[in-house]
This record gives C-alpha cells, sequence and structure tokens, in this order.
C-alpha cells in the first residue's frame, strides 16, 4: 500500500482500490490546498492543487522547448506535446529515482487526466464545428474515390501486422475484441491529420492549388470514414459486451443519439441563430447553452457505452457552420488548444514506455510498419488518381500527404488503451509509430515537391516603362476593409481610358495560423440558408469583393478580379510575388503596418504586417508602393469631390523619384487631379564639394551611372516645367535647400494643401536629407518616407512610398531591368507634352480620349 502522509492534524484517510496492479492508493480527500510554507515538514507537492500546477507547468515548458527546437523543421505541434510527455515519463525522467514517484505520483493522475479529457471533449466538439457537412457533400467521386482507397491498404497492412504482437496482448478472449483491436489500429495507420495537413499545405504553398483542395476535401472524408469506424470500435469493446447483446445495443443506442442530435439539436440550434438578428454577436447565455450542451452530450454516449469524444464530436457535428460556430471557435479554441490539449498528449507521452518494447523483433515491427503503411496509402491514393487522370507526380505527392498523423491518431490511441483493446506495449509501439510518421512526411513531401522558381519574362514592371498608352495591371494588397475606400480612391485617381485601361487584382491577405477559423477560411463556406459568412475574416473578404465589384461598375475600363491569400506572415510575400508574376502586374501597392488613431498618432496594426512589407520589397517582381492610409478623402469618391485632388511628388532625383513621378503624371490626366512637383535642388557649393568628393571616392562606373541619372533627371525636369507653363492642372516648385532641416521645412509648408504625397524610397547619402535618419523609426521607406509616415508629421494627407523594381545585373549588381536608355525616356516625356496640350484643347470631355 503507498500511502500520501500530511502535516497533522490531517482528515480521515480514505482508501481506492486499484484494478490495474490491484494495490491499495490511500489519499486524504480534504488535501487540496496547502495551509501555508511556514509549517514544519510541509510538502506542497502532497496536496493536490500545487502538484497539478507543478505538473502543468513542467508540462508546458518542455512541450514547448520540443516546439522550439522542432519548429526549424516544420514538425505539427503534436509532436513536441507528445515528446514533452515522453521526457517527462517513464522512458527519461522517469527512470530517476524519486522523480515519477514525487512530481507524477499515481494518485495525482485522477485529476490530471480529468483535466486533460475535459480539453479532449472540447477539443473534439471544435473539431466537429470546423468540419462542414456541405463541404464535403461537394467533394464529388474523385476525393470521396481517393478517401476510401486510401484507407484500404492501411487498413490490410494493420490487419496483417497485428498477428506479430497479438500474442503479447493479453485481451484477446472474444472475437469482437480482436475486430475492436484490428479496428484501432486500421484507424490509426489510415487516418489523415486535417489540421496538420492543411498547416503542411501552407508551408509547401498548395493551398489553393487544385492538388491542395483535392488533398483537404480527400481528408475530410477521410478523417469521418474514421470517426464512423472508431464508433464501431468502441462498441466492440470487450469492456462492453457483458453479454451477448451489449455490442448491438451500444451501436443502436449510438445511433439513435446521432439521430437526436440531427432532428432535434440541429434545428433548436438554427432557430436560435434565426432570431439573432444579422451583424449583433451572439449573447453569452446562448454561447453558455451551447457549451453547456458539449458536456451533455459527452456524458450521455458515455453512458451508452460509447466513448465521451463521440458525443462531443457529433454534436460539434450538427451544429450549423454559420457564425455561431465561428464565435464559439474564436471564444474557446485558443484556451482549450493552448494549455488542456497539450497536456492531453502530455498524458500521452507519459503513458508510452518505451522500454516496454524489447528485443530486434519488436524494433524491427516499429521500423517495418512505417513504410509498409505509408507505401500502402501512397499506392491506393496513386491508383485512383491516374482512374481520375491525375499526373503520376502529383498523385503521389497526394499520397504522402494522405499518411500525414497527428491529433487524431493519438485520440483514437488513447481511447483504445481507456478501453483495455490496447496493451502498454501495443499503446507504446504505436504512438513511436504515429511520431516517425509525422516526422518523415513533412520533409520528404518538401524534397518530392520542390516548387520551381519562375521568372515569367514580361517587359512592363514598372510605371516608368508602361507608359500612358498600354494596360496598366497593378496589385492591390488589402489587410482589413478600412484600407478599401483610399485604395479605391488611389485606383480611380489613376485615369483608366480605352487606351490604358486598369486591370486591378485585389488580393486580402489572410493569415494562416493552423486554428481552426483559419481552416473555415480556407473552406471558403458561407452560411447557405442566409448567405452570410461563416466567421469575421470570410465576412471581411465578402465585404472587400463586393467593395471592388461596385467600383468596378460605376468606373469604366476597369477590370478587377480578387482573389484570397491564405498563408503565415513569414512567407506571405512569396505568394505576392507569385501572383504578381502570374498576372504579369507592373505596381504593387500594399498598405503601411501602422494606421492614423482619431487623434491623429500612427500605431502599430500588426507588427507582423511590417514584416510581410520587408520582404516583398527584397524579393518583388515589379515596382511596389507602401501606402500610408490617413483617409484619401474617406468614402467620397474622386468624381463627386467639388475641388480637385491635389497630389505632390517630392522630387530629389535617382529611379525611385522617377518612378513616383510616372505614377503622379498618369494621375494628372484625371479632369479631378492637380498635380505638383517639388523638385529639391542642393546649393551650389555643396554640389561643388560632393562632385569633389565623389572624385575622390567612386569609381568610374558610380560616376558615370550617377552622372547619366543626373542627365535624365534634367530632363525630365526641364520638360515638366514647359508642361507647367501651359497647363493650369500642373505645378513646378523648385527648392534649392542645403541641408535636412531646410528640406522639412519646404516639405511641412505643404503638408496642409495635399490630399496625397507621392516619394520615392532612396534618396540614398544626399545632403539633402542629412540628419533625418538619425531618428527614423521605419528606415524601410527612406528619410523622407519615414518623416511623412510619422506621427510628429501632422497632416491628414496619405502617403505613397515607392520603390522601383530592380533586377541583378552579370556581377551581381543591381541595374535596371528593361529600363530604356535617357534619351528614348526624353521622348517618352516628350510625348506626354503632346497629350497634354490636347487636355489643353479638349478641356474636360470624354476621359476615353486622352
Amino acid at each position: 500500500m503507498g500511502s500520501a502522509a500530511a502535516p497533522a492534524p490531517a482528515p480521515a484517510a480514505a482508501a481506492a482500490f486499484n484494478e490495474s496492479d490491484k494495490s491499495m492508493i490511500c489519499y486524504i480527500p480534504t488535501m487540496t490546498t496547502t495551509n501555508g510554507v511556514w509549517q514544519q515538514g510541509l510538502n506542497p507537492l502532497r496536496y493536490a492543487l500545487p502538484l497539478f500546477v507543478v505538473q502543468l507547468t513542467l508540462v508546458v515548458l518542455a512541450t514547448r522547448l520540443f516546439y522550439f527546437i522542432l519548429r526549424p523543421f516544420h514538425q505539427p505541434r503534436v509532436i513536441a506535446e507528445v515528446l514533452g510527455g515522453l521526457l517527462l515519463g517513464p522512458s527519461v525522467l522517469g527512470q530517476i529515482d524519486g522523480f515519477g514517484t514525487r512530481v507524477f505520483p499515481l494518485r495525482s493522475m485522477l485529476m490530471l487526466e480529468t483535466m486533460a479529457n475535459i480539453g479532449l471533449i472540447y477539443f473534439m466538439f471544435l473539431i466537429g464545428l470546423e468540419m462542414d457537412m456541405d463541404v464535403m457533400k461537394r467533394t464529388g467521386k474523385k476525393a470521396v474515390s481517393i478517401a476510401i482507397a486510401g484507407m484500404i491498404l492501411p487498413f490490410v497492412v494493420g490487419f496483417t501486422l497485428s498477428h506479430i504482437v497479438e500474442h503479447n496482448h493479453t485481451s484477446m478472449e472474444s472475437d469482437t475484441t480482436r475486430i475492436s483491436y484490428i479496428i484501432y489500429l486500421g484507424v490509426v495507420l489510415s487516418v489523415t491529420a486535417f489540421p496538420v495537413l492543411v498547416r503542411m499545405l501552407a508551408d509547401l504553398k498548395l493551398v489553393n492549388t487544385e492538388l491542395g483542395k483535392l488533398a483537404i476535401s480527400t481528408s475530410l472524408i477521410n478523417d469521418m470514414c474514421a470517426w464512423a469506424l472508431l464508433a464501431v470500435g468502441i462498441a466492440l469493446s470487450e469492456r462492453k459486451a457483458r453479454y451477448s447483446y451489449a455490442s448491438l445495443l451500444v451501436l443502436l443506442s449510438s445511433l439513435a443519439f446521432v439521430v437526436v442530435c440531427i432532428l432535434v439539436i440541429r434545428p433548436l440550434v438554427s432557430w436560435m441563430i434565426r432570431k439573432t438578428p444579422e451583424g449583433q454577436p451572439f449573447s453569452e447565455t446562448q454561447i453558455c447553452i451551447v457549451l453547456t450542451g458539449v458536456m451533455i452530450s459527452a456524458f450521455i454516449t458515455d453512458a451508452l457505452g460509447t466513448h465521451a469524444v463521440f458525443g462531443a464530436f457529433v454534436y460539434g457535428l450538427v451544429i450549423p457552420n454559420g457564425p455561431l460556430a465561428a464565435a464559439i471557435i474564436e471564444k474557446l479554441e485558443d484556451f482549450v488548444s493552448g494549455l488542456l490539449l497539450p497536456l492531453f498528449f502530455a498524458i500521452s507521452g507519459l503513458k508510452t514506455n518505451l522500454t516496454l518494447i524489447k528485443g530486434a523483433a519488436r524494433w524491427g515491427f516499429v521500423i517495418l510498419m512505417v513504410p509498409l503503411t505509408c507505401i500502402g496509402k501512397v499506392l491506393g491514393t496513386l491508383v485512383v488518381s491516374l482512374l481520375f487522370q491525375i499526373p503520376v507526380r502529383e498523385g503521389v505527392i497526394l499520397g504522402l500527404l494522405m499518411n500525414t498523423k497527428g491529433f487524431i491518431e493519438i485520440i483514437v490511441l488513447n481511447v483504445g488503451w481507456e478501453q483495455k483493446v490496447l496493451g502498454d506495449e501495443v499503446f507504446s509501439i504505436m504512438v513511436l509509430v504515429t511520431i516517425l510518421m509525422t516526422a518523415i512526411i513533412s520533409p520528404t513531401v518538401a524534397l518530392i515537391h520542390k516548387p520551381r522558381k519562375r521568372h515569367i519574362s514580361y517587359k512592363n514592371r514598372t510605371m516608368q516603362s508602361t507608359g500612358t498608352d498600354a494596360e496598366l495591371r497593378i496589385l492591390v494588397c488589402i489587410h482589413v476593409p478600412r484600407n478599401v475606400p483610399t485604395i479605391i480612391n488611389l485606383l480611380e485617381a489613376t485615369h483608366p481610358t480605352i487606351k490604358s485601361p486598369i486591370t486591378a487584382n485585389v488580393l486580402h491577405l489572410v493569415e494562416l495560423t493552423g486554428r481552426a477559423s483559419a481552416m473555415l477560411v480556407v473552406h471558403n463556406t458561407t452560411d447557405k440558408k442566409s448567405g452570410r459568412p461563416v466567421n469575421k475574416t470570410q465576412a471581411q473578404t465578402e465585404q472587400i469583393i463586393t467593395a471592388f465589384r461596385n467600383f468596378e461598375e460605376n468606373v469604366d475600363c476597369v477590370s478587377v478580379q480578387p482573389l484570397t491569400v491564405i498563408s503565415p506572415y513569414p512567407t506571405m510575400h512569396e505568394d505576392i510575388c507569385s501572383i504578381a508574376e502570374d498576372k504579369r502586374v507592373s505596381f504593387i501597392i500594399i498598405p503601411f503596418h501602422k494606421q492614423q488613431t482619431v487623434a491623429g498618432e500612427m500605431e502599430d496594426t500588426i507588427p507582423a504586417f511590417r514584416l510581410v512589407n520587408h520582404n516583398l520589397m527584397q524579393t518583388a517582381p515589379c515596382s511596389v508602393g507602401i501606402l500610408v492610409d490617413r483617409g484619401l478623402n474617406g468614402s467620397t469618391r474622386l468624381a463627386a469631390r467639388p475641388t480637385c485632388h491635389q497630389v505632390t511628388v517630392l522630387f530629389f532625383g535617382g529611379p525611385d523619384d522617377r518612378e513616383a513621378l510616372s505614377f503622379g503624371w498618369r494621375m494628372s490626366r484625371h479632369p479631378r487631379v492637380r498635380l505638383t512637383v517639388m523638385h529639391f535642388v542642393p546649393r551650389k557649393d555643396l554640389t561643388v564639394s560632393n562632385n569633389e568628393e565623389d572624385d575622390a571616392q567612386g569609381t568610374e562606373r558610380d560616376n558615370y551611372s550617377n552622372n547619366n541619372d543626373n542627365l535624365l533627371d534634367e530632363e525630365i525636369m526641364y520638360e515638366l516645367r514647359l508642361i507647367a507653363e501651359h497647363d493650369d492642372y500642373v505645378e513646378y516648385l523648385e527648392r534649392v535647400v542645403g541641408n535636412g532641416e531646410e528640406t522639412v521645412g519646404a516639405i511641412r509648408a505643404m503638408k496642409n494643401v495635399n490630399d496625397l504625397f507621392i516619394v520615392g524610397r532612396g534618396q540614398g547619402a544626399s545632403p539633402l536629407t542629412e540628419g533625418l535618419t538619425d531618428w527614423s523609426e521605419c528606415p524601410e521607406l527612406g528619410a523622407i518616407g519615414d518623416l511623412l509616415a510619422s506621427s510628429d508629421f501632422e497632416t491628414s494627407a496619405s502617403v505613397l512610398v515607392v520603390l522601383q523594381y530592380v533586377g541583378e545585373g552579370p556581377e551581381g549588381e543591381q541595374v535596371m531591368v528593361k529600363q530604356k536608355p535617357w534619351l528614348a525616356t526624353h521622348d517618352f516625356y516628350r510625348s506626354l507634352i503632346n497629350r497634354r496640350m490636347s487636355r489643353r484643347k479638349y478641356g474636360s470631355q470624354s476621359p476615353a480620349m486622352y
């Protein structure tokens, strides 16, 4: 008998009989919290609550340790959680004398497993919410056939290999238990972990491809079949078969529970949803009623003879996939998945004892099962894929993706262990097999499916090279609906015409986190009866698409192509660049990571947006503009304004500033836009000293490039002065400055008369910006862009910071790609003079004439 002593005085002890090892455990029922650490001989680990807190802390620390170690290898979180349990369990630290008996004593497992199973119940409820029956109905024969074929061979492998360890299993006294045993092994080997699969698809950039969508649909069908088989396996467990019809009664009662959920629970929840006005959040009482139903459903199915997780899963499955489901997921998932669920998987690691796997035969069994199961799944999937004319390579990749393991397999193993169908040795072997299969699938698929870096050849990668007589293709990135009005007004101001229409590819950027709410976005589902989006993200997408569709209908010569990018923030720029090349765009517009508050301050929205912008500027296949949104006329369309839209281009010289001027010049052709170009010229004494310094330090190539740039800038400014003399809508201002302070003063004089500033990102180490970078908050915007975007620069004008596209020359240096010689560019701007003169001649007639 093991006893847990307590400091005197102590309440009366109670005893409990442990069936597994025929021992008696003595405990004190009232030992929940301590009376203070100052009592003599007090050991906090003898009390339930302090012991539980220590256990939970160790579990979280261990799992997070493995998570950080495995994260660079793109391994799912479940592996880290199980490995954390293995570390704390009898396989590693449990071998130390006194660790297991003090930190994880047998008397504490009741509370530990109770909390873990509560987390498991609610996790299975969330899994049910995550699955959309309408999506599975629309999958078609292809996904269903592949899912079933991918399950058959792994079941055969499980049936064959089960006999290798069957003679060591002591619970094979009945045929029903033997069948249940085979079902458990078959489900573990054939099921696909849906959440882990979606995250892997995101890492491989396959979420939005046809192969990725097919894998997601197939995974959903696979999981549904697995849960149906698991229900049969639980019903056939020997523990339930106390008399001949017990298994049949369990199956019938479980089926009756499913019918009641469909015919009673689902209509009641649908009625509650309909009674809630559209746009209003659900009350706490409604959420509480639904969450209480989870525990009631779990209790009923456990009492009927099925496991409690089955009731929670079915209950979540019948709740309509709509705003209520999304609200529950957003409130519940972080707590369940972040704290309670890791506890469950850590307990799985604690139950796993690798020392039970003894002998070369047992380890050979483990090594043999992994490749056989993978090959079986791949072959089954590949055969059916070929029947549907899917290429062999994609069929193999799909089969490997279907081998993705994770949460569901560990849950099935725990259920089998609790039902006394799987012994300790089999449980340990299957946990190890699951970990190995999960660990090898991700790098294997990444090795086979190497996305080839494509370089699509097209010449119009900048505004300057596109001109005003060609189609302008723009890629617009949207983080939140707040960005939409400003970007729509900006696009309208670029003056689409018949000769130069605009194609706007609108990207809603959505973070893929692995949470169930993100999975719903991948499905792209809506409430079928009301047509309402299922969650906040989907609602934002619909709002964005609707706004741009209205813009397309109301403005001539504009084509809108909405898209959604679902990707983790660190790799989101890769998707943006890929779409930009596919669409052959000349300019990308992406919002700044800060937004203006009511008080006029600029505050961070989501810090990861800055990472996306920075990565995009480094890798974009065309020119990029970062838009600092300060309203830009709010929701008022440009054509409806009684006054002109004032745009100012700050020109210091160089490729970025020329690109900014090209954008501003195109906007100046709009009848409601007035363009001001402020040209900053250094004082003559600075020019002489800079030339002497360049001669002393610069190379011949650098001097040639700088001189070429200067000549080009001078020609452009000369032509612009001629235009400004004859056009009331274009103003040329020249400011001679000697340092950064004078530059700031000249810009501040313009801050209250502008709607939009356009500036190039790179002014280099110019004396005109000297000292401005010393207190720069966002150096990626350049010295002037950072000044205009800061809270200290009090203005209501939006800012567009432009970076012109550059490529790599033969020796790795950055050069303009497909950039015309300066004389050709000079002729290009000369042709614009003629067009500007035609504008003066025809006045404000139809814009399509220009």
